[in-house]
């Protein structure tokens, strides 16, 4: 199932005759999502308004495009402002949660996603989970004194109201081929993004949209030792593992730091065990910090990732304080 998900996004991507054979499904998947706009556009379904104001980063496109990074970003930005931020999560790829699901030190990804599980244990702040995001958002602000609710993902998420939109988007990879799924990677058309609030590119410079990343240091998974970036042996290679939406992303970056890799490739979200593992030895594992939060049980004594941060445009950031401080 992965090998065939992998061959569809690099279509998406590159550009492939055969897609043009699900521009029928794509037909019927916009028409169902105008409809279901639509509906809550016209109040024949209910929308939640919160008490406080609600921030969405989310994106038009499947699969991993950066948001994670950005609502770190954000609540660590707020907080220097002597803001507080909650966050509200779908929670993709809990297995048997109990739903709504506030993170705690406890918690594990199986509980909440690893996608929020890395927030909180990154950011710090409340973070209740939900596929229902207004579900979230009423029992964060019920359990919580916040300034401001961030919704990581739920662009298209219209039951709940929202006070500010930000697109995420890759600077490479963009639209990709500009069709809807299945025949593209778009949620929703590309005209949508004329309606949020700010558009970010991950990987630009741009001062005015662009998301720079910039690697801090490695990070050792059992004893939480810090470590510059630098290769961790001379010339010997690591495993480098992703289990994320556009793992070659995180391998270029390693490679440009002067790392040789072993490629190890998983699913987005995918499920860690300890047989994953069981035959990276003799050299260090490098993985991404989405995929350390669910290994810290099991991973051996060579095993670290690479801590990231954003870094976003000044305007974004006053402009969602200035929200929250209304």
């Amino acid at each position: 199932m992965a090998s065939a998900r992998a061959v569809l996004i690099d279509a998406w991507y590159r550009g492939t005759w055969w897609l043009y054979l699900l521009r029928p499904l794509e037909f019927l998947f916009r028409g169902v999502a105008a409809l279901r706009r639509a509906a809550y556009r016209k109040g024949l379904l209910t929308r939640y308004r919160a008490t406080r104001p609600v921030v969405i980063v989310g994106s038009i496109t499947a699969g991993g495009s950066g948001k994670t990074p950005v609502v770190v970003a954000l609540v660590e930005a707020l907080r220097a402002q002597g803001l507080v931020a909650g966050v509200v999560s779908r929670g993709y790829g809990a297995a048997g949660a109990v739903f709504p699901h506030t993170v705690t030190a406890s918690s594990s990804a199986q509980d909440c996603g690893d996608e929020a599980l890395m927030i909180f244990q990154r950011a710090g702040c409340p973070v209740v989970v939900d596929p229902a995001r207004a579900v979230a958002v009423r029992t964060l602000l019920a359990g919580h004194e916040v300034d401001l609710v961030i919704s990581d993902d739920g662009l298209q998420h219209y039951a709940l109201c929202r006070d500010m939109e930000i697109a995420v988007l890759d600077a490479e990879l963009r639209c990709g081929n500009g069709f809807c799924l299945p025949a593209g990677p778009l949620r929703e058309p590309p005209r949508r993004l004329q309606r949020v609030d700010f558009v970010l590119y991950r990987g630009s410079a741009s001062p005015d949209n662009g998301v720079r990343y910039g690697q801090q240091r490695l990070v050792h998974l059992r004893s939480g030792e810090e470590r510059p970036l630098l290769p961790i042996s001379n010339g010997d290679p690591v495993y480098a593992v992703a289990g994320i939406g556009h793992p070659e992303q995180f391998f270029e970056s390693l490679e440009k730091m002067g790392f040789t890799l072993l490629r190890r490739t998983f699913a987005d979200h995918h499920a860690y065990c300890i047989e994953d593992f069981s035959e990276m030895t003799g050299h260090p594992i490098i993985m991404t910090e989405k995929d350390a939060v669910k290994c810290r049980a099991f991973a051996g004594v060579n095993a670290w990732y690479l801590e990231v941060t954003a870094q976003l445009p000044a305007r974004v950031v006053s402009a969602v304080a200035a929200l929250a401080r209304h």
